[in-house]
């Protein structure tokens, strides 16, 4: 290139950068003369006219400097180029709109020749702003830091300090400016230099916040503070490391203060301690809650075991409490309540309840009065809820005691206030009763140990209580299983996990042993002071009821025993009776009042002496007790005069019977002062609500019958209704008859043939009884044969029939009439009997009679399918004897008793035949008992035929057997040959 091509090139690359630099740019020569400027320059002093080649900085000096702050700087300026042209200066120029620009000056020189000056105006106004905006700021930052208490500084990467604020000069003794470019190392010693950098590189491994606590002495006074340093490090925009920030926190006084605060709440700790308090304090603005290891401690619980949320009151209260504490609790924030003091209960870790009492105070805001904590003590009253109710359940027994309640609940009531004393314990009184062990109270000893050791001798090797009462002294067993005393009823004790007893017995006022009250546990132990106490104390208790009792019952005894009989006496005579008639009037049942009275008693006393006739007294009361429980109560009223009261009573027979017996047993000869002498009594007999609804309508009405019994000639009985006493002694004499009639085989029988339908044979016949008397004329079985089962008769009488049928059986067979079937009847209470058995096969030996041809005839009620009767009928069926439910369908059998049972035969009763022509649902009833029996693989009978159409109808059901007046009435053994020859028309 040319210098030519070299110079324009120069000028054109002058040219560009001053018409794209944003500087204002402005060239004059010596004089003054503007040489060039670009359009940036006029923009910046906003002139009014275009430069031209004439233009002088004279010409434009008024519009620049009416618009700077301050003109005579910049006219001095101008007079400092000219004396100096080779200077170069830097200004800044403050225009009075605001605007700041930086002037640059600077010479051009050629040939070492000042030829020309260089004029450039820079636009600082933003910046200048923004230097002003950033030191106000860093000024007032550096205030802040200057004035807080804690210790800020900042250090590069290696260590070096860059900056730091007054409080941390205070440390080193210097100032920051004598600290920055320093590190740790020249102001501390090595040691406290290495902690300070080994915590910097802590904070800056970590990449985050990183605390510690460090004790420093501060340089410029000497004085110590334990400092709280946190160091941070700090990363550029591009996130790389540059240093750390480091604040340095005074903690000492807080420490000081933590550690007073400590040592008041190990103070306050050990007072609420000895006071038994745990402490909570509940932040209401926040919802947090601090609970004391006193607290947790009294509930079970480690500190660390319960956290400290609301959540957890809620859990650990009572749910039966929990509701009521919460609303107490929410109305005493609500302030409806001065004052908060709750007693609730408090689930245990054990499991187990904690009685509590919660007692809190409010604090308040200052600004608008509204709680915003509660701080309260909970104490533990467990020991004091369980003594109270120990004494309130002491003195409801007290109260029981008073009011005379039965022994045996007062001592259920002492046995279960110890068991609830003491969770675990079971409890027992034992009564000492003519040297035997009877249980008065045990409600939680099981009823099988109870069963065992009741009624047991006492002696020294009947367990804790026995021994005791056997000495007199308390009885400690630690373990039942190795325990000598327990040797003989140990084996009754273990299997129920009782495993210690501890016993005291029981004693009078005058220190006669009563009994003895047993403390249980299913654990080898011995008494604490408390249970020994406890066991001491309840066995004092008890001695009051036992001793009560007791005397109670000697009294009892006094008043309501007859002393020379043992009987019942007067008072309690009428007591029972006005206890009958109110039982029997809410049942609505009978009963019988008997009265007695010696026949001719005076006259033993007159002769004898009265201490013969006590005697014959004694020997009446003894006959009269000998009746047992066929008698609920017998008395003597007075003298001679006795009375039996007879409770439920369904006939008039009932009474009657048991009058008749007195009359038996009580007219029993005796020996008498070395006389025989025979008894008699006469027995007035009244019923309650016939003869009378309270107890002097009926005593008056058996007065009446007893006189009336005498005035008939003693030695009997009377109804006070006369209708009765005259059926009663018909009764009597028609049992009398009755047992002759059976025992002199008077009965005799007949027989109804059994007609196949099908075949239109006798296929069979059943025996039926007959009593023909000679003064009482024919009598129907259905009324013999109930007397006989009531007099105990009917297995002699069913005997009678067996033997005498099955001899007519094998009669028959020997006369060559084709087999038939024997039917008996079988009584359903001789039935169920287990002779009855041994009985048949006695008479089918006796007669030689085909078991497979005797059928035994039983009703419904026979039919049970217990293993009793299953045995019976097992034992029959496998001898080959038939069996027959008679008038089926009107008793109570189940079909899975026929079943099980292995009946033959089901007979229909007269009942459905007679209305099953005229009753369609009757009609129905036997089609389905006769489908049923087949079906069960059971031949039907059909009993009471009386018409054709009844045949005809049965033959359509298709029933097997039928017998009834329409083929026979029943018929001498003598007429069955010819009834058989000749057939019966179907």
């Amino acid at each position: 290139m040319d210098s030519r091509t070299n110079d324009n090139f120069s000028t054109a690359l002058a040219d560009a950068i001053l018409h794209t630099t944003e500087d204002g740019i402005l060239i004059t020569d010596n004089s003054g003369l503007v040489l060039r400027h670009n359009t940036r320059f006029s923009e910046l002093w906003r002139l009014s006219g275009e430069l031209t080649d004439e233009t002088t900085l004279d010409d434009i000096q008024d519009q620049l400097l009416d618009q700077l702050t301050n003109q005579q700087r910049f006219l001095d300026n101008l007079s400092l180029y000219q004396n100096q042209p080779k200077l170069k200066a830097f200004d800044s120029l403050y225009l009075k709109d605001g605007r700041v620009y930086e002037q640059f000056s600077q010479p051009m020189c050629s040939d070492g020749e000042v030829v020309a000056r260089i004029w450039s105006f820079r636009d600082l106004t933003l910046t200048e702003r923004v230097q002003k905006e950033l030191y106000r700021e860093t000024s007032f930052r550096i205030a802040i830091l200057n004035t807080l208490p804690d210790l800020i500084w900042l250090k590069d990467t290696q260590g070096v300090y860059l900056a730091c604020n007054d409080r941390f000069e205070d440390f080193f003794g210097a100032k920051e400016i004598e600290i920055v470019g320093k590190s740790d190392y020249n102001f501390v010693e090595k040691a406290l230099a290495d902690f300070f950098r080994q915590h910097d590189r802590l904070a800056m491994e970590k990449g985050g916040p990183s605390t510690n606590e460090e004790w420093i002495t501060f340089a410029n006074d000497g004085h110590k503070e334990l400092l709280e340093t946190t160091k941070t490090p700090l990363y550029d925009h591009r996130k790389k490391l540059i240093g750390i920030l480091g604040i340095g926190h005074n903690i000492t006084e807080r420490r000081a203060a933590e550690e007073r605060l400590r040592e008041s709440e190990e103070r306050l700790s050990l007072a609420m301690r000895g006071a038994n308090d745990g402490l909570w304090d509940w932040n209401l603005l926040n919802n947090e809650i601090y609970y004391s290891p006193r607290w947790k401690e009294m509930l079970g619980y480690q500190d660390d075991e319960l956290p400290n949320h609301l959540d957890t009151w809620k859990r650990l209260v009572h749910s039966a409490d929990k509701d009521r504490v919460l609303n107490e609790i929410a109305s005493f924030i609500a302030g409806d309540t001065e004052a908060l003091e709750i007693e609730m209960r408090m689930h245990h870790k054990t499991g187990r309840d904690v009685h509590v009492l919660s007692r809190a105070i409010r604090l308040y805001q200052e600004a608008d009065g509204k709680p915003v904590r509660l701080v309260g003590t909970h104490v533990d009253i467990t020991e004091r809820k369980r003594a109270e109710s120990h004494d309130e359940k002491n003195a409801e027994i007290l109260e029981m005691i008073a009011i005379g309640k039965p022994a045996v609940e007062i001592y259920d009531a002492i046995a279960l206030m110890y068991e609830s004393r003491h969770p675990g314990m079971r409890c027992s009184l034992l009564e000492l009763h003519k040297g035997r062990l009877l249980h008065g109270g045990a409600p939680s000893l099981p009823k099988a140990y109870c069963e065992a050791v009741h009624g047991l001798e006492f002696g020294p090797d009947i367990g804790s209580c026995g021994t005791s009462t056997y000495t007199g002294h308390r009885v400690i067993v630690k373990d039942i299983a190795t325990d000598p005393k327990w040797v003989t009823i140990r084996d009754a004790a273990l299997p129920h996990g009782m495993r210690c007893c501890w016993s005291e017995p029981i004693k009078s006022s005058a220190g006669k042993v009563l009994g003895a009250f047993g403390m249980y546990y299913d654990h080898i132990a011995t008494p604490d002071k408390e249970e020994s106490n406890d066991l001491k104390a309840a066995a004092r208790l008890a001695s009051i009821v036992m001793e009560r009792d007791q005397n109670q019952k000697r009294i009892h005894q006094l008043a309501y025993t007859d002393e020379l009989t043992g009987l019942a006496s007067r008072p309690h005579f009428f007591q029972s009776l006005d206890e009958m008639i109110k039982t029997s009037k809410r049942h609505q049942r009978r009963f019988s009042l008997l009265y007695i009275d010696l026949d001719n008693f005076k006259n033993v006393n007159d002769s004898l002496g009265h201490d013969v006739g006590d005697e014959l007294l004694k020997v009446i009361a003894q006959r009269l007790k000998s009746f047992g429980r066929d008698v609920d109560f017998v008395a003597r009223l007075s003298g001679d005069e006795f009375c039996i009261l007879l409770d439920d009573v369904f006939d008039d027979y009932t009474s009657a019977n048991l009058a008749k017996r007195c009359l038996e047993r009580i007219a029993q000869p005796l020996q008498l002062s070395s006389r025989w002498h025979t008894p008699a009594c006469s027995i007035g007999i009244a019923h309650y609500p016939d003869d009378g609804t309270d107890a002097s309508m009926l005593l008056k009405a058996a007065d009446t019958s007893l006189y009336a019994a005498k005035e008939h000639g003693k030695n009997r009985f009377a109804f006070y209704n006369q209708e009765l006493t005259r059926k009663a002694e018909y009764r009597f004499q028609f049992e009398q008859y009755l047992r002759e009639a059976i025992d002199n085989e008077q009965l005799t029988l007949v027989y109804q043939p059994q007609i196949h339908l099908t075949t239109g044979q006798i296929i069979g016949v059943e025996a039926l009884s007959r009593w023909h008397h000679p003064e009482m004329g024919q009598i129907p079985p259905t009324e013999f044969i109930q007397v006989a089962e009531q007099i105990g008769m009917i297995k002699p009488l069913t005997k009678t029939i067996l033997c005498n049928a099955c001899r007519q059986a094998v009669s028959w067979q020997k006369q060559g009439l084709p087999l038939m079937r024997m039917s008996v009847n079988i009584s359903p209470s001789h039935f169920l009997d287990e002779h009855l058995v041994t009985l048949i096969d006695q008479v089918l030996v006796e007669t030689n009679m085909d078991p497979t041809l005797l059928e035994l005839e039983v009703t419904e009620t026979a039919v049970q399918t217990d293993q009793k009767n299953t045995a019976i009928f097992g034992h029959l069926k496998e001898s080959g004897i038939q069996i027959a439910i008679d008038d089926f369908g009107t008793g109570y059998s189940s079909i899975a008793s026929l079943k099980h049972l292995k009946v033959d035969s089901l007979k229909i009763d007269k009942y459905f035949i007679n209305d099953m022509l005229l009753d369609k649902k009757t009609q129905y009833l036997v089609n389905t008992m006769i489908e049923m029996g087949h079906n069960l693989g059971h031949t039907i009978v059909a009993e009471g035929i009386e018409t054709r159409a009844q045949l005809e109808l049965l033959k359509q059901l298709s029933c097997d057997t039928a017998q009834g007046y329409l083929f026979s009435r029943p018929v001498t053994a003598e007429q069955i040959p010819k009834l058989v020859l000749n057939g019966i028309p179907t």
